[in-house]
Formats: structure tokens, C-alpha cells, sequence
């Protein structure tokens, strides 16, 4: 199954999401995910990048890229698509092909935090570990056993896990 995560600027919580999920083994076995941006910014925030070397998780690949490009006609098929930053969740979004279920896990904006470097990379850790914690309660849902709408309320639960 395809999960987009989304964000406006596709930097950071989105780029999380995606190289958190596509690096954890239960996870991976189930999902493929990707990230993207209403406005994308461009380019993946060095934070970002730097925790996830530090966690040992891939970074090849990783790019802030505008969501239009998972909602043309000839995209592929996305099965989840959630929204990981309030700004996004309340823009219109695209039409996306197949009709995904769609949810929002809002959080913070770890980019956004003013302070030290040791407290803005406090925000990038205290981040990925919520995305990662509602990232592996979704793979461990019972994918095959739920109907549409179970499934679809429990996507919508995860994003009310406590931060």
C-alpha cells in the first residue's frame, strides 16, 4: 500500500514521515510511503537530514517536492494520504487518483522552533519519535480484517495518539 504524508513546505515532518516509514522493517513490508508539499520550499531542511543520519535512516532520495506530482492522472496509486501539518490540512487539496482514505496527524513544525541548536534539534527528535510512534501503530493495524470505514476511523485515531 502507497502512504503520502503531507505538509506545506515539505521539509521536514513530511520528509520524516516518509524516510521514518519507509526504514521501519514492519512497515516496510506493508507500506511505501512518500512526502510532499502544497508549497514546497524546495529543499529538505538540514536538520531533518541530520537526525535522520543519526538514527541510521536513508536520506538518497529524499526531496521537497509539490504534491501536484501525486495527483495527475498517470501518478501512482495512493491508498493513504495524511496531512502532517495543520497549514495543509486546511488547504484544498487535489483530487487524488483511486481515492485514498485520508487523515490528520497534526504537530508542531520542528523548523519553525526558535532557540538554541540543541533546542530546535530537541523539535526534529521529539517530532520523528511522535511520527514514528502513530507510523508503527498503522502497521500494525489488521489491514485485511478491517472494512473501509474501520479502517478509515483508525487512520483518523492514530492522528489523536498522544504527542
Amino acid at each position: 500500500m502507497n502512504v503520502l504524508f503531507l505538509c506545506t513546505g515539505n521539509s521536514a515532518r513530511s520528509i520524516l514521515a516518509e524516510a521514518i516509514a519507509n526504514s521501519l522493517s514492519l512497515s516496510r513490508e506493508r507500506f511505501r510511503a512518500f512526502s510532499a508539499g502544497s508549497h514546497p520550499k524546495g529543499a529538505v531542511h538540514r536538520l531533518a537530514l541530520e537526525l535522520l543520519r543519526q538514527l541510521k535512516i536513508p536520506t538518497a532520495g529524499l526531496r521537497s517536492k509539490s504534491w501536484d506530482e501525486f495527483a495527475k492522472a498517470d501518478a501512482l496509486r495512493m491508498d493513504f494520504v495524511i496531512t502532517v501539518c495543520d497549514q495543509a490540512a486546511g488547504e484544498p487539496c487535489p483530487f487524488w487518483p483511486g481515492q485514498p482514505m485520508t487523515a490528520h496527524w497534526g504537530m508542531p513544525d520542528p523548523a519553525a522552533i526558535e532557540g538554541t541548536e540543541d533546542e530546535k534539534r530537541r523539535a526534529f527528535s521529539d517530532t520523528a519519535n511522535m511520527l514514528r510512534r502513530r507510523i508503527e501503530l498503522l502497521a500494525s493495524l489488521p489491514l485485511d480484517k478491517l472494512d473501509r470505514l474501520s479502517l478509515q476511523n483508525s487512520l483518523r485515531e492514530i492522528g489523536k495518539a498522544p504527542q
